[in-house]
């Protein structure tokens, strides 16, 4: 009893389907797979930007790295420190090229973490608790980026490395700017995808509507034929589809010329009908005449 439900959708859906006419079965099937060709293409492309533009934030926290090797101030000697490189050298700076919301994390041995965030290209940085990079503080050394979750402030892209001291060093990039543009990707597709489907759907209508044209004269011509009174009297079956749509070459030609065919044959076995009758009340009157004399 329960499966009677399922073995019936599919019925009706078929019936449903069934019910419409050929022009909207074309032209639904043409913006379908528009549809289905838009969806993959445009979803190959929104994971072909993202990827490159996370490529792009890799390659910016790999340079950062390179020059962390030679600026930062606690990679100086102590002779070479000047005085406030002695206060800060233990406050991690973003590099001055990363984009606002970067985050430089340093973890000591010990375990004390120190955390700033850059909050404008020229301005100075922004402490931040143990607490908030957290996340960041359990990377593993290996230089490569990870995408790592900061909660409240979205998804970041951090590299580790371990300094000769032992201490671990994380930089870390928003990827707010990197979701926003593939967000902006994505709408973009969308409504280039609907406008290009509804002119798509309009035109196919259009040449639906003319390329069935034939097939409209050739049922056309059926119809006139059923309205023939063919099972009494004398039949003038003259009606024929036009020689323009019984072209071998096209299946609406070809249906026309089987249609003119079948006509004939009915005109034929009309005209012998109609001569037998014609014999038969011959005979009748012949028969009526001789039997009055």
């Amino acid at each position: 009893m329960s499966s009677s439900p399922r073995r019936d959708r599919p019925d009706r859906l078929r019936r449903w389907w069934a019910g419409w006419s050929l022009r909207r079965r074309l032209v639904l099937a043409v913006v379908a797979l528009l549809a289905l060709v838009s969806v993959g293409i445009g979803g190959l492309t929104t994971v072909a930007l993202r990827h490159f533009l996370i490529s792009q934030v890799d390659d910016q926290l790999a340079m950062g790295d390179r020059r962390h090797d030679s600026r930062l101030p606690w990679e100086r000697a102590p002779d070479q420190q000047r005085p406030s490189d002695q206060v800060t050298s233990r406050q991690p700076e973003p590099p001055p090229t990363f984009q606002v919301g970067s985050i430089g994390v340093r973890v000591t041995p010990q375990g004390e973490t120190a955390a700033r965030i850059r909050t404008s290209f020229s301005g100075p940085t922004e402490a931040l608790s143990a607490a908030e990079v957290a996340p960041l503080t359990s990377l593993p050394t290996d230089h490569r980026p990870h995408t790592v979750d900061l909660g409240d402030r979205g998804d970041y892209r951090a590299a580790a490395r371990q300094l000769p001291d032992g201490d671990i060093l994380v930089f870390a990039i928003p990827l707010d700017v990197v979701q926003e543009t593939v967000w902006w990707m994505v709408v973009a597709q969308a409504g280039v995808a609907a406008a290009g489907l509804l002119i798509a759907g309009s035109l196919g209508a259009v040449i639906v509507r003319v390329t069935l044209r034939p097939l409209n004269r050739v049922a056309a011509t059926a119809g006139r034929v059923a309205e023939l009174p063919l099972d009494r009297g004398e039949v003038a079956l003259s009606v024929r589809v036009p020689a323009a749509d019984t072209d071998p070459r096209t299946e609406v030609g070809q249906v026309g010329a089987a249609l003119n065919r079948m006509l004939g044959h009915v005109a034929a076995a009309l005209a012998a009908r109609q001569a037998s009758e014609t014999r038969v009340r011959q005979f009748v009157a012949d028969a009526s005449h001789e039997l009055r004399t």
